[in-house]
Order: structure tokens, then C-alpha cells, then sequence
């Protein structure tokens, strides 16, 4: 079907452009705007599923949920931090694992990346919040050049005014996008670290050396952390500022340009690629998780557990991992684990 026919039949008129309307609507912030907010909104969830992952992997390491308790989080009130501490008390409510271990454990306290996930996760929770919040201001702001102004609207004297200025320029989200650039790599890296000790058997609390069926002839999940620490390495380089490298061009007229579509580029990469990461520690948790059994998990991550064996089974013996990988990726992307993003 025609676009016309298709637009017609739906009851929808073609916008018929009058002068400098084309113009304004390529003169400006658009592109970087469009792919920047698709980015950002894949990593705001990315966070969320933070705790999720993180929860699984807590269980299966058999930490405790003691750090997440309300009084810290009021102790140091930032929003995010208390959301995320809230939502992983919720993930981890009545789970037999805990219980199992209540009592008569030597250790004293789980590791940074365990215990310091209320932090980590809050604040890209609120780094993330803050860039949303720049690009709902862009996505209603004029920004081609010149601009035409009918009316007395900026309460002068002026009527009827045509202004050069400078709304065009990227400087505000270019910002934005290496900020969040920053935010989602480290939130890859604490991910990371989370699936190394799941499956370093000198900190993992007694489970299988890469989680294998059948350590010591198996190869287990290596790969899959191998992976992961190489798609941190990526997002490493990629977080370098672009906003930082101003380069002048149409004969020094241009002479700083914010190189935002630079950034929003980068930055949808590191969404890619942290997808990929909090892919992988899902499939090591659910994993990790049974070989707790019989014990169970709470509720929540018992369910998100279901979730995981629906996308990639369990890994019975060695098998090429790049297939359930991107498999776990995917069903991030798609909306498999949404009912995990509060």
C-alpha cells in the first residue's frame, strides 16, 4: 500500500511543509535527540534489571539482604539509592536460602559488589533521572536557527523579530550522553564483578568452579565472563567525553560543535553491550541458584528464574555460549523482564 493510501485510510493528513519549516525540522538538536532518548530509555531500564540480577546472584552467593535495610538508606537519603534498596528488599522477601544461613555464618559482611548495590544501582538510578529530564526539555524546545518570533513574546519591544542565536548548538546533551555513558559502564562493571564471583570458586561460596556440571573437564561459563569483562573493556573506550573534542569547521564559523551525535552513538553502544553484560549474570544466576537446591529463592527470584529457563536452558555440559548470550540480550531488550523494572 502506498504511504499516501495508508496515511489516508487511517485518517491522517500529510503535514504540507511551508517556508523554512524543512529546514527547521534538520536545523537543530533532532537526530541526536531521537537516538539519544531511545538510548537512555533502554538504560533506565538496564538499571532496574540491575537489582533483578543482582538479587539472583545475592541468592545463589548466599548473601544477605541486611544492607539493604531502610535506616541506611535514610541515613544517606538519595532517591535512587533508597528505590533500590526498597526494590531489592522486595525481590528478596521469603526466601529459604536466607533462612538457611541466618544463623552460624562466619562472614561478616558480603562484598562491595553485593552490599554496596543500593549505591551503585541508585545513583545510575539518578544520573539516568537527570538525563531523562534534559531530554524531555529538548524534545519541546525550538532549536533551528533562525529563529521567528511573530509576537511581542519575549516582552520587549521587539514585534515581529527574526534572531540568530545559538539553540541549535548540542552542548546540553552531549553532556547528558557522556554522563550517562560514564554511568552505564560502571554499572556493566559491577555486574561484572558480581558474575566473576559467581564463578571463582575461591570466593563463591562453595559452588562448582564456573558453575560446571562437571568442573575440571568442563569449561563451565568462562566464556561467558570473558565476554562480559570484554564488553566492559568496550564501553571503557567508548565512555571517553566526545563533548570534550570540539573540532572547528565551515571556515571557523563553526568553531565549537558539541559532536552530541558522537556521543549519542557511543552511548547506545554501552546500552547494547550492558544488556549483553546483565544478560550474562542472569544466566549464571539462574544457574548458581541450582545448586542451592533444595533450598529455594524468594518469590520474586524464583519466578525471574522461570523467566531465564524459558530464554536458555540449564548448562548441562559444554556448549558454544555465544547463541544463549545473545538469546538473554535479546529478551532484555524485549520486555521479557519488565515486570522487574520499578
Amino acid at each position: 500500500m502506498a504511504g499516501g493510501e495508508a496515511l489516508r485510510q487511517a485518517g491522517l493528513k500529510p503535514i504540507v511543509l511551508a517556508a523554512k519549516e524543512g529546514l527547521a525540522l534538520l536545523n537543530g538538536t533532532q537526530a541526536m535527540t531521537a537516538v539519544g532518548a531511545l538510548a537512555v530509555a533502554r538504560a533506565r531500564r538496564v538499571a532496574q534489571l540491575a537489582d533483578l540480577a543482582g538479587a539472583m546472584s545475592l541468592e545463589a552467593l548466599m548473601g544477605t539482604p541486611a544492607a539493604f535495610d531502610p535506616r541506611i538508606q535514610q541515613a544517606r537519603p538519595h532517591r535512587g539509592q533508597i528505590r533500590s534498596a526498597e526494590h531489592l528488599v522486595e525481590l528478596l522477601a521469603d526466601s529459604s536460602i536466607r533462612e538457611s544461613h541466618r544463623t552460624a555464618d562466619s562472614r561478616v559482611q558480603d562484598a562491595y559488589c553485593l552490599r554496596c548495590m543500593p549505591q551503585v544501582h541508585g545513583a545510575a538510578r539518578d544520573a539516568l533521572e537527570h538525563v531523562r529530564g534534559i531530554l524531555e526539555i529538548e524534545s519541546g524546545s525550538a532549536t533551528d536557527n533562525p529563529l521567528v518570533f511573530p509576537d511581542n513574546s519575549s516582552k520587549t519591544s521587539i514585534r515581529g523579530a527574526v534572531l540568530s542565536g545559538g539553540n541549535f548548538h548540542g552542548a546540553p546533551l552531549a553532556y547528558a550522553f557522556d554522563y550517562a555513558a560514564i554511568v552505564l559502564t560502571d554499572l556493566a562493571g559491577i555486574t561484572e564483578r558480581r558474575i566473576d564471583r559467581l564463578l571463582n570458586m575461591d570466593i563463591n561460596e562453595g559452588l562448582p568452579p564456573f558453575l560446571s556440571p562437571d568442573p575440571g573437564l568442563s569449561s563451565g561459563f568462562m566464556m561467558a565472563q570473558i565476554v562480559a569483562a570484554a564488553l566492559i573493556n568496550e564501553c571503557q573506550v567508548l565512555a571517553h567525553p566526545s563533548s570534550a573534542s570540539s573540532i572547528p569547521t565551515d571556515g571557523g564559523k563553526e568553531d565549537h560543535v558539541s559532536m552530541g551525535m558522537t556521543g549519542a552513538l557511543k552511548l547506545r553502544q554501552i546500552v547494547e553491550n550492558a544488556e549483553r553484560v546483565v544478560g550474562i549474570e542472569l544466566m549464571c544466576a539462574a544457574q548458581g541458584l541450582e545448586f542451592r537446591r533444595p533450598l529455594q529463592a524468594s518469590r520474586e527470584v524464583e519466578r525471574a528464574h522461570a523467566v531465564v529457563r524459558a530464554v536458555v536452558p540449564r548448562l548441562e555440559q559444554d556448549r558454544v555460549l555465544a547463541h544463549d548470550i545473545e538469546a538473554m540480550a535479546a529478551a532484555v531488550r524485549a520486555g521479557a523482564f519488565n515486570a522487574w523494572c520499578k
